[in-house]
């Protein structure tokens, strides 16, 4: 870590791969962060500064990927659907993972940028709920304090969108276009690669206008 003094821009990736994303949507899933990946490795930059996590809720949550620089020889993650959604313990991990993350970034001295959570799910969670409250008021608490932000994306007409809400009190959730996660992906590594390119600390501005092309507005 040390050997690469640039700041960090850490985004927990926490989706959804219940039974429900199987076929066409798992599979657009899989094209998206495989765009994601290649468009981080492309920008000299943003491939130094982002580091991505990401942690999935189908039948069990499971951490896939672990904080690391999406370098050339990465290998980027297949995704598979099956099982139910225990969306509040994906989330926990998530969380935690990112806690652990800051604390090294801190014990070697290196800056990094506000971290981001990317939320995606098509349907209402199933899994233990005490451990779903405490995932939102995690969230909910370093959003406030900001020390994250919050991306939450309905997949589907069936996507419970006042849940996601509950885990994002500054930004409303956004609802995919169909399965468009392309594009999705692509708005999103832009948008740490603008964030790449600034100070640490400095208010960044999102690209919203950008999100018309691939949200429901």
């Amino acid at each position: 870590m040390v050997n690469n003094p640039t700041a960090r821009v850490p985004v927990c990736l926490c989706l959804d791969t219940s039974s429900s994303m199987q076929g066409k949507p798992i599979d657009e899933l899989n094209d998206g962060v495989r765009i994601f990946y290649e468009a981080i490795r492309d920008d000299e930059i943003a491939m130094y500064s982002a580091e991505v996590c990401i942690t999935t809720f189908g039948g069990i949550h499971k951490l896939i990927e672990d904080f690391s620089n999406i370098v050339p020889q990465s290998t980027i993650p297949k995704l598979s659907a099956n099982g139910g959604i225990p969306m509040g313990e994906a989330v926990n991990m998530a969380l935690d993972c990112l806690e652990k993350r800051k604390n090294e970034y801190k014990n070697a001295g290196i800056d990094y940028y506000q971290p981001w959570l990317v939320l995606m799910t098509d349907g209402e969670p199933n899994g233990n709920e005490f451990k779903f409250n405490k995932a939102v008021t995690r969230t909910c608490s370093l959003v406030n304090q900001k020390k994250l932000t919050v991306f939450p994306i309905g997949i589907g007409k069936d996507a419970d969108m006042s849940t996601l809400a509950r885990f994002s009190p500054k930004r409303s959730p956004l609802k995919l276009k169909g399965t468009n996660f392309k594009n999705f992906f692509i708005w999103l590594s832009q948008s740490v690669s603008q964030t790449s390119q600034s100070m640490p600390g400095e208010d960044v501005k999102f690209d919203f206008e950008g999100v018309k092309g691939w949200a429901e507005l």
